[in-house]
């Protein structure tokens, strides 16, 4: 069984936008540990969301935070 593509463009419904953000933002941010502990990276990622909100998740805290 295969899953469909999901196709790509701005969600109109302003509460579902901010939902899949949060839920991606999430999954972004995990994906980031993950790959940080599997290859011993040291990551940085800021984001900003569309209210402008910033967030930021470093695997080095004491490296990055301060920036």
């Amino acid at each position: 069984m295969v899953r469909q593509r999901i196709q790509i463009k701005k969600i109109d419904n302003v509460t579902a936008r901010q939902v899949t953000f949060s839920k991606r933002r999430r999954g972004l941010f995990k994906k980031a540990q993950e790959l940080s502990t599997l290859c011993d990276a040291e990551i940085a990622l800021i984001v900003f969301s569309a209210t402008g909100r910033l967030f930021e998740y470093s695997s080095s805290r004491e490296r990055y935070v301060s920036l």
